[in-house]
Order: C-alpha cells, then structure tokens, then sequence
C-alpha cells in the first residue's frame, strides 16, 4: 500500500458521488450513466439506456456530467464513456 492510494479511494469516491447525484436526472429522460472508475485525472463512465447512441450523449456528458464533477472535484481533467 503506498501513500497515494488512500488520495486514489478518496478521488475515486468523491466522482462516484458526483455521478450518483447527476443520475436521477439522467434517469428521468430515460437513461442511465454508470462509473467505471478514474484514470489518469479522466473519469469513466458508462452511458446506458435511452443514452445509447443519442446524439446529445456528448453534449449530456460534456455541459452536464463534466462540469458539474470539474466544479467539485478539482482533479477530475474530463469525463470519457466507454461504451
């Protein structure tokens, strides 16, 4: 266990609340966004449901998910889904 990784757990569980909050909306328009995890400052998600091959997918994750998680998770650079 090296110093770093309790800052890793931390990092990691603050973006998984900050997603868990942004799903209800997400959810209301009929889908879903799972975290997968963060790498290299990028956090991993995962668009599912009615988000799937929407063309507003981009701009959901970009105007919503991103700038929320930059505003309160300083360390996050972006957010990538993996689809």
């Amino acid at each position: 266990m090296t110093d770093s990784a309790p800052a890793e757990e931390s990092l990691e569980q603050r973006t998984r609340e900050v997603i868990e909050s942004f799903r209800p909306y997400i959810q209301a328009d009929g889908g879903d966004i799972e975290f997968v995890g963060v790498e290299n400052g990028i956090a991993q998600v995962r668009l599912q449901g009615a988000c799937v091959g929407c063309p507003h997918a981009a701009m959901t994750l970009q105007m919503g998910v991103e700038r929320h998680l930059r505003e309160r998770v300083p360390e996050i650079k972006g957010v990538e889904n993996l689809s």
